[in-house]
């Protein structure tokens, strides 16, 4: 969708005002379409990890096939993360609870890995930084 705006310019040289138009897109051009798409898979990328960490610690039951899909989605995202540092686990009576640190770092690092990557796009794109 497009707006069109009138504004009204006056310069000291010719005082009969000059009417131009400017034409405001609302519309997102192919950079930002990458980003918001970049932004949408890794956000829910760790809405996913997060929903891993929070059932990992309150010891949710694998038998679960919502706790499964998670974990077995998840899986694969941690791997290159385990082994950093050691789980800690600590038992309850109907459910042992478990704190992997390697879901902790992988929330951060993917956040950085998208907002590196986006940053990247910017910087390829020539767009200019306004502060």
């Amino acid at each position: 969708m497009t707006e069109i705006t009138k504004e009204t310019v006056t310069t000291e040289e010719n005082v009969t005002p000059e009417v131009r138009q400017v034409r405001v897109s609302n519309k997102a051009d192919s950079y930002e379409t990458t980003e918001y798409l970049i932004f949408f898979i890794f956000g829910a990328l760790e809405v996913l990890l997060l929903f891993r960490l929070i059932l990992k610690v309150t010891g949710a039951s694998v038998q679960s096939a919502f706790v499964s899909l998670i974990y077995g989605l998840t899986g694969i995202f941690i791997m290159p993360f385990e082994g950093i540092f050691r789980k800690g686990y600590a038992p309850g009576v109907e459910t042992t609870s478990v704190l992997e640190p390697a879901v902790i770092v992988a929330i951060i690092v993917y956040a950085v890995l998208a907002f590196g990557i986006v940053k990247l796009i910017r910087v390829l794109s020539g767009e200019k930084q306004e502060n």
